[in-house]
């Protein structure tokens, strides 16, 4: 479920708080489609429902129409809203009564969720992801006291930070299927385990070695370095030579996998960076050698201030720096080409799925020739998405 679904199943439970106009519907004979507009015409509202159906909403004079914000747990701030108000793309949560066959509801409350609401609230989820959140790989757990040690990667070394854990955090856990932050599922911490990726948001104390977690979200990944043997673009996939097992791995390519392009200058950096030199921030390097179509300026780095308090050009966070590195396809992909990926694990029926592809890593590869250490400078950027979109993601 997406988190724009997430917002808007919110108002369900403020629907049955709220109670309104429904004493004279037998329970047997309401129906509560929730879903995206596709189309308003007339006094309808054609929904795609979450479950993937098309109904079409009637909206009558004696139906009450309230617009909320995302998040809502109530009713209490709603403001009276209007057919022509709804847009195409807005979410609705419908009540009402159902036609014969299901394919509409006369409804007696409609509750709309404006597309713009919905796209501000992520971001201001994403921008708190990023200002509070950090990442890595799971080294220990004491699961008594509540804490996880984790590993994070950065181009100077790792450093280990402590996460806090509470009765009130939030606990998810990335389905094993998906690459999408929006598909995590409510977890405990016992489902958390030494390896995992984990990605928290809370309060840091002042050198970012402790956390106290508002919420965390975890899963077991892949990291693949190596080589491309071959791509399949018509099954949307690629088979890559891993450095680290010695053995071929074929990877699924969804709609959602970032194929991105490591500029050379920053590649570079890394790559001296791994063999101990000194160089130049290579975070910055990434800001300069960006693509302008991408949106980034020079000195940027990928970061900014308020993201972290890390100054522009300066050392840089991976998972905005990787919103700002040029896209690629299967079809840029030859073979040869040196890649970096973060794969959701996959099973003995399922392939996995690349969530993050880096090229253009060649550097890289040759000053970790085993791939392991390569692998492991993406595994917070599965956590981040483009930008920190998992932070809307988190």
């Amino acid at each position: 479920m997406s988190k724009a679904k997430n917002l808007v199943m919110v108002c369900v439970a403020a629907l049955a708080l709220a109670g309104i106009g429904f004493a004279q519907e037998p329970a047997a004979a309401i129906a509560k489609p929730v879903g995206t507009v596709k189309a308003v015409a007339g006094n309808a509202i054609t929904l795609t429902t979450d479950a993937g159906a098309t109904v079409n909403v009637v909206v009558g004079e004696t139906t009450r129409m309230v617009r909320t914000a995302p998040g809502q747990k109530d009713l209490k701030g709603a403001a009276p809203a209007q057919l022509q108000d709804v847009q195409v793309g807005d979410r609705i949560l419908a009540r009402g009564t159902p036609s014969s066959d299901g394919s509409s509801v006369v409804a007696t409350v409609v509750i709309v969720m404006k597309a713009a609401d919905i796209a501000a609230k992520q971001q201001q989820e994403r921008d708190d992801w990023q200002k509070r959140g950090i990442g890595g790989l799971i080294t220990a757990i004491d699961a008594a006291n509540g804490n996880i040690t984790i590993s994070i990667s950065t181009l100077g070394g790792s450093k280990a930070a402590t996460v806090h854990v509470a009765k009130e955090t939030v606990i998810r856990r990335y389905a094993s299927d998906s690459v999408k932050f929006d598909d995590a599922k409510p977890g405990t911490l016992d489902q958390v385990k030494i390896g995992d990726q984990l990605r928290a948001r809370g309060t840091k104390n002042a050198d970012g070695s402790e956390l106290a977690a508002d919420e965390i979200v975890s899963g077991t990944f892949r990291n693949v370095a190596g080589t491309v043997i071959s791509t399949d673009a018509f099954k949307q996939e690629i088979n890559v030579m891993d450095l680290a097992t010695k053995k071929p791995v074929v990877l699924k390519i969804a709609a959602d996998s970032q194929l991105r392009e490591l500029p050379a200058m920053m590649a570079q950096r890394i790559a001296t960076r791994l063999k101990g030199g000194a160089t130049d921030d290579a975070a910055g390097a990434a800001g300069q050698a960006a693509s302008p179509s991408s949106g980034a300026k020079p000195g940027e780095g990928g970061t900014g201030g308020g993201q972290g308090g890390q100054r522009p050009g300066g050392r840089g966070d991976f998972q905005q720096m990787l919103g700002r590195l040029p896209a690629v396809t299967i079809a840029d992909l030859q073979k040869g080409s040196a890649v970096m990926v973060v794969a959701t694990e996959g099973s003995a029926t399922n392939a996995p799925t690349a969530i993050t592809l880096l090229t253009g890593v060649e550097p890289i590869l040759t000053a970790a020739p085993k791939g392991g250490q390569a692998a492991m400078l993406l595994s917070p950027w599965n956590l981040g998405g483009a930008g920190g979109e998992a932070g809307g993601n988190p």
